[in-house]
């Protein structure tokens, strides 16, 4: 069992929250609400950071969710250039926190490069199943 569902966004910043609410509804109806608040946090922080780092003006970026018997992948794909950075933010710092957290609350993470843009990925454990009775 293969299941995949993709939106665009438009570069605006009303977009990260209409990616939060894409991952709940695919989520829901694909009946994986365990992971509904790690995917949700994730999403938010890869669609933030496409919007500040990746989606040149005019452009969009997509937020694709893939599930297979064992894994559910997040991607966020933007059409601009670079490498996301983790960084080690001190405790005075506002910002560089996200990846961190999408490392912490993914099985898997990772950045595949294309010849425009990039899609930053982020993998979890789809929940064990109850056995049926």
């Amino acid at each position: 069992m293969s299941l995949s569902q993709q939106r665009r966004f438009p570069r605006r910043r009303t977009s990260v929250g209409a990616s939060r609410d894409f991952v709940v509804d695919v989520l829901a109806e694909w009946r994986l609400t365990p992971l509904v608040d790690d995917i949700r946090l994730c999403v938010s922080e890869l669609a933030t950071n496409a919007l500040l780092h990746g989606v040149p003006p005019g452009r969009e970026f997509a937020v694709r969710l893939r599930a297979n018997r064992d894994l559910v992948h997040l991607e966020v794909r933007d059409s601009g250039g670079g490498h996301p950075e983790v960084k080690c933010p001190t405790a005075e710092d506002c910002t560089g926190r996200g990846l961190l957290l999408v490392i912490e609350l993914a099985a898997d993470f990772g950045v595949d490069h294309h010849a425009v843009g990039k899609t930053v990925w982020a993998a979890f454990k789809r929940p064990a199943t109850p056995p049926a009775t």
